[in-house]
């Protein structure tokens, strides 16, 4: 970069190591309300800057792009994910995307094996149990209490086996678990690590005792979970998902929980977030969590370096290493 400093967009307040880092090498404008910028928003605040970095809460279709200033020459999205964006407009435009891919594959497997065991080890009703002080009034330890489902020997199911489905896996054969899955691809013998392949998404279903989703949201995964799909699990399977909320059909789901066909579900996604389905706050075999995947310090300041990484690339004439558009 030059000494004249770049004009940056600051969408939302990131963490403090990213913030520090974003001020001292660009001349930034920050969203200090640290509110959800709608697409007209940032529209008017980008009159005169060079590139925006912004967040997966705010939606850049096709008209918030072509409304943006010619001024705007690069989208830095601090996510893995980018259906928030609308790639052809972008590339349409000359406007430069990049993510953040790769930095989180830990912690998301991390809260994917804790979903799995607070979903079939009952921990929403051992904490309210504790929590109203019920535990007293039902008379302390019983043998037949909050009795759940063991993980050793039982198969996972992984939808989508891409870094963090196999950092899911690894974690997962420690605890005894047979690991199936379901890819686009099937992968080398080498990433599969003794895993059984699945061609289709439907005979995957059919073995999952366990069911983890990884796969990305697209049109042809959209309600993949649905009430087809769960027909097809084991009677009092357990679906865990932090991928992206569409990928699961709520009503099916939540269905699904109510009669006990499906035993339990660990959930850090949801359509709609952060207005999810109510029903799932009285649902008692669901374990829900308000997307922390990626919530350690450690995760979004790698997350924050990693989307700055790009822009000072980019800024320096170079590519940028995780260019979508």
């Amino acid at each position: 970069m030059s000494d004249t400093k770049a004009r940056l967009l600051v969408a939302r307040k990131f963490p403090a190591d990213v913030m520090a880092r974003a001020l001292a090498d660009y001349d930034c404008i920050v969203n200090e309300a640290d509110d959800n910028w709608t697409g007209a928003d940032v529209i008017a605040r980008a009159g005169d800057v060079d590139a925006i970095l912004t967040s997966a809460r705010t939606k850049y279709p096709a008209e918030v792009i072509n409304g943006l200033p010619a001024n705007v020459r690069m989208l830095a999205t601090f996510s893995v994910g980018y259906e928030h964006i609308d790639l052809e407009a972008a590339k349409a435009r000359g406007l430069v995307v990049s993510n953040t891919p790769d930095v989180l594959t830990e912690a998301v497997a991390d809260v994917t094996i804790l979903l799995l065991l607070a979903a079939s080890r009952r921990a929403r009703e051992g904490f309210e149990m504790l929590a109203g002080d019920k535990w007293l009034a039902v008379g302390g330890w019983k043998p037949t209490q909050n009795l759940g489902t063991g993980a050793q020997g039982k198969v996972l199911g992984i939808l989508g086996m891409g870094r963090i489905g196999r950092a899911a896996a690894v974690r997962a054969r420690a605890m005894g678990m047979e690991i199936h899955y379901h890819n686009r691809s099937r992968l080398a013998p080498d990433l599969e690590q003794g895993a059984v392949y699945h061609d289709t998404p439907q005979s995957l279903l059919k073995v999952s005792q366990f069911l983890s989703i990884h796969c990305e949201s697209t049109p042809e995964t959209h309600h993949l979970i649905n009430a087809e799909g769960i027909a097809l699990m084991p009677e009092g399977a357990i679906v865990v998902n932090t991928a992206r909320g569409d990928i699961i059909d709520d009503d099916a789901l939540i269905a699904a929980l109510e009669t006990g066909r499906l035993a339990a579900a660990g959930l850090d996604v949801f359509n709609g977030e952060p207005e999810i389905d109510k029903r799932y706050y009285t649902l008692k075999n669901a374990f829900i969590l308000p997307h922390i995947g990626s919530a350690t310090v450690e995760t979004r300041n790698a997350m924050g370096f990693r989307a700055l990484d790009n822009l000072d690339a980019f800024f320096k004439g170079e590519e940028p290493v995780d260019r979508l558009a």
